[in-house]
């Protein structure tokens, strides 16, 4: 082998190991495996069986994608994903995301916004599961595991915090119902705790949590409208009649000032204990 190949083939590993360059591969590849997941899964749209072995399926798919690329690219452990710890994180994620939302509904009816008019079969709360796996883990991927964790290797955790989270919020535009003031919310609320999450862990494990159990909990049980998409029946029957600011309006419940409040807030304490532990990166010129 002369030199011109050794330093041709050290300029494209280079080259792909760049923090911009895994964005654009990484990133494509998730959103394309993300878009065949819901393809594949609308002929058989309100069962519950199919669409989660369709998404299980395309979301391990991504998984092996992004731990292969990680490991033979890169060439660093994917640490991300680490099993240890994973149980605790998930577990508390789950709690966090459930509890959030519950506690922001509990509110709405203390105001008379929110009202129970009944209850359907519990078989409403299965069609939800594919729904929130999906986006929990295609979403935890894309905006924490790619894109969040390359701008933080160049600028540091907090110009990546700013970054990722306005990505974030404002791909939501994208949905049938969207609104600016939703995606704007849904940037801060959402997109700062979630980044939190991973700050403090550095593991996808508690915002992965978070993310599948607040949304599962928002369709399946509360039949509340998931980031201005269609709202779906769930095991609650109920009305919701109010000011937007309180409702969300056709945004759902994220653009609500309740939701707001209360996910802003832990986000904020999540990210006082990452700097306390000192787990924020500095960017790249001010790393020894």
């Amino acid at each position: 082998m002369n030199m011109k190949s050794v330093f041709s083939t050290a300029f494209v590993w280079r080259v792909l190991q760049f923090p911009l360059v895994r964005i654009a591969i990484l990133g494509y590849l998730i959103v394309f495996l993300m878009g065949k997941t819901t393809e594949y899964s609308d002929p058989y749209a309100g069962t519950a069986l199919m669409p989660f072995i369709i998404t299980a399926g395309m979301v391990l798919v991504a998984l092996a994608f992004y731990i292969a690329y990680g490991r033979f690219i890169e060439r660093r452990p994917v640490s991300e994903f680490a099993f240890a710890g994973m149980g605790r994180e998930l577990g508390l994620g789950c709690l966090i995301g459930a509890g959030l939302y519950t506690v922001s509904v509990l509110i709405l009816i203390a105001f008379g916004v929110y009202r129970i008019e009944g209850f359907n079969s519990w078989t409403f709360i299965l069609p939800a599961v594919a729904m929130a796996l999906s986006s929990g883990m295609f979403e935890e991927l894309l905006f924490r595991g790619v894109l969040f964790r390359s701008l933080e290797d160049l600028f540091g955790s907090w110009a990546s915090l700013i970054i990722s989270a306005s990505v974030f919020g404002f791909a939501h535009l994208i949905n049938p119902e969207a609104t600016i003031t939703g995606a704007i919310y849904i940037s801060i609320e959402a997109g700062l705790l979630l980044a939190a999450a991973f700050m403090l862990t550095r593991r996808l494990w508690l915002s992965i949590g978070f993310h599948v159990s607040w949304n599962y909990t928002q369709s399946a049980i509360f039949s509340g409208i998931v980031s201005g998409n269609e709202p779906q029946p769930g095991l609650i029957r109920s009305n919701i009649q109010g000011p937007e600011i309180l409702t969300g309006g056709s945004f759902g419940l994220e653009s609500s000032i309740v939701a707001f409040t209360l996910c802003t807030t832990v986000g904020l304490i999540l990210l006082v204990i990452a700097h306390r532990r000192g787990t924020i990166v500095p960017p790249l010129w001010k790393r020894p």
